[in-house]
């Protein structure tokens, strides 16, 4: 190979080399270490210190703590998780199950927030339709006792047993006798089953006659109300919870009784002096961000905007509701307005925004309810819309006017995908958007658990502290929120001052019992004294992914809030002091685009390299000819005459 060649190599190596240098110099400054002493703390989970001692004196410290919890705990500690069935369109309701008597009989119920009244059909009733299940037979149930007449109800007309009377809106009516007997909730419910008034229907008229469920779950504010019941009882606190499923998807969640408020749930002021119903303070409307122009006092009516769980859609006073559809319609130009599914209701309808309902939030604009106190709840299509049932991908509006009533009345629609707890004790009603179908498999970390029994000394482990009874509840991760980090605080205590601690293979134990991957266990600080240690770890998303899954988080959470972590005797005795649950980094635009910036960069390095080179090729090149031409004539120095 000539020198020539040689010197333009390495001019094309040395180039690449200092293009790939500086482009490191750039990329390394933007690039952050995953063990990072992270700042924010969205999620902090308060994990109490329990006394190190021996084995006998944390069982006598345990039931201590037990007996003196149970003699300040409510006896509401518990409450009952309930199951949702059926669908907004295919129904236009949602229902669950509840049995009745000994043994039980079960029944399928509207969940119904507008009712004081749980009632079912009797078996001497005359005047019922034909309806999912049988009939309640009183004769079967060991435990029925019909209430006699007293100066508290009506009495029925031999003036032995007192009665009830319903009727509702849409002009169906309800009417029976009271009966007392023992109510089931389920079996994944941690309610035990309690006696409570119920109705036994003689008659049913209009929808209640002719649909599918058998009866209503009445949850309004009431005596005869299953909530007034319970919490009369002291078995539940003076709150319940509703989560109704999504378009196309239905089921969804209740809870009898208190709930953890998850992060971001919005509140609102209920008045119960103004209505028995169950009302918000809606003051403004936004549509695409914009509010549309009425008088705050609008949604103001008599009873206030009303939220109703037995209503299917929402009814406005005629103002708002053509001020809303105006503005909908304003932002749907685009689409073609078609006929309803039923010729007998003037509904608007709209054809050609496909029938992913995820997708309508790129079609729909975005609805925002705003409260007295400026919080808001976002609403997506799916709580404002109902789909064309014949029509492929085609919607209509779920909004309608309230007639010459300017009462508001928010029915099921509004709150699809949304929990809704209506806690009674603090007057507020609060909502959290989420996937309601999914939230069924999540209920119990939203759900206080009640105090754990004393555990015998013959099965508690020496290598960890037990938790007092009653601490926190871990928090309900949502599927909006994701997961960065865990950490948490440990300290070690070890018998023998001689003992030198394997952080590496204490790690492996974590990961093994967290059932992690090693390298997703980090430890972020380590402070060592003579038999004490203190050691903050981190645990990180596994290294394919950004974010640790909500199942795996609360799987995680619950072990370490439990104190559940079996360790080998050598590495002592351990406490968990704080746990905290953080959102993943935002990246900068630097590590967004780090392959791609790679990419361009070795491209951009290479063509530099390669131009450069060939410059170097070329200049040597020409410089090599010019010195080597010679023109003729010219005496080379060996031919010149030398003198004699």
């Amino acid at each position: 190979m000539s020198p020539t060649c040689d010197n333009s190599y390495s001019a094309i190596v040395f180039c690449c080399l200092v293009g790939f240098n500086l482009l490191g110099m750039i990329l390394s400054s933007s690039v952050d270490s995953r063990d990072l002493d992270y700042q924010q703390r969205p999620v902090l989970l308060p994990l109490y210190i329990s006394p190190t001692n021996s084995t006998h004196r944390r069982v006598f410290d345990r039931d201590h703590r037990l007996r003196h919890l149970q003699n300040l705990v409510k006896p509401h500690s518990s409450n009952a998780r309930m199951r949702l069935h059926d669908d907004l369109l295919t129904n236009g309701y949602y229902t669950t199950r509840l049995w009745i008597g000994t043994p039980p009989q079960e029944f399928a119920l509207i969940v119904d927030t507008g009712s004081t009244v749980t009632y079912v059909p009797c078996s001497n009733c005359v005047e019922c339709g034909n309806h999912q299940d049988p009939r309640f037979q009183p004769e079967l149930s060991s435990t029925y006792q019909p209430v006699k007449c007293n100066v508290d109800c009506n009495c029925d007309e031999n003036g032995v047993q007192c009665t009830y009377e319903r009727r509702y809106a849409e002009m169906s009516t309800s009417s029976g006798v009271l009966a007392e007997d023992v109510m089931s909730f389920g079996k994944e419910s941690e309610l035990v089953p309690q006696r409570a008034v119920f109705g036994c229907e003689t008659m049913e008229t209009g929808d209640l006659y002719t649909q599918r469920a058998d009866g209503i779950m009445g949850l309004g504010r009431g005596t005869l109300s299953v909530m007034d019941q319970l919490v009369g009882k002291g078995v539940v606190s003076n709150s319940f919870s509703l989560c109704y499923g999504g378009m196309d998807v239905g089921g969804g969640a209740m809870v009898l009784g208190g709930i953890s408020s998850p992060p971001g749930m919005v509140f609102s002021h209920s008045d119960p002096s103004r209505s028995p119903y169950y009302n918000i303070e809606l003051k403004e409307i936004h549509v695409a961000g914009k509010p549309l122009k009425l008088n705050p006092r609008t949604f103001d009516g008599k009873y206030g905007a009303i939220l109703d769980s037995g209503t299917t859609y929402a009814y406005f006073p005629e103002k708002a509701y053509y001020a809303f559809k105006d503005a909908i319609m304003k932002k749907i130009s685009f689409l073609k307005q078609i006929n309803g599914p039923d010729p007998n209701f003037k509904d608007i309808c709209f054809s050609g925004a496909g029938r992913d309902v995820t997708e309508l939030p790129k079609v729909f604009p975005e609805v925002d309810m705003v409260f007295a106190d400026g919080q808001k709840i976002s609403l997506s299509p799916e709580n404002y819309l109902f789909r064309h049932t014949k029509v492929s991908g085609a919607y209509c509006l779920g909004i309608f006017k309230n007639g010459n009533d300017q009462t508001t009345l928010l029915g099921g629609i509004i709150v699809r995908n949304t929990l809704v707890t209506y806690n009674r004790e603090n007057s507020t009603i609060g909502f959290w958007k989420t996937n309601c179908s999914e939230l069924w498999k999540n209920l119990h970390y939203l759900s206080p658990a009640p105090p754990p029994a004393p555990l015998p000394s013959h099965v508690l482990n020496t290598s960890k502290e037990v938790p007092p009874p009653g601490s926190p509840s871990v928090p309900f991760l949502s599927g909006e929120f994701q997961v960065g980090v865990i950490t948490f605080n440990m300290m070690l205590h070890v018998n023998k001052s001689s003992v030198k601690l394997n952080i590496t293979e204490l790690a492996e134990f974590i990961a093994n019992e967290l059932e992690v991957s090693v390298s997703q266990v980090h430890v972020l600080n380590f402070t060592s004294g003579e038999t004490d240690f203190f050691i903050r770890w981190a645990i990180f998303p596994a290294d394919s992914a950004g974010y640790i899954s909500n199942s795996t988080a609360m799987d995680i959470i619950s072990r370490l809030k439990e104190h559940d972590l079996q360790l080998p005797e050598k590495f002592g005795s351990y406490q968990l002091v704080e746990l905290n649950v953080e959102p993943p980094l935002k990246k900068t635009w630097m590590e967004q685009h780090f392959w791609s910036i790679m990419t361009i960069g070795l491209a951009v390095t290479l063509v530099v390299g390669l131009a450069a080179g060939s410059t170097w090729l070329i200049w040597r090149y020409r410089r090599r000819d010019m010195s080597s031409y010679e023109p003729v004539g010219v005496v080379g120095p060996e031919q010149e005459l030398q003198p004699i």
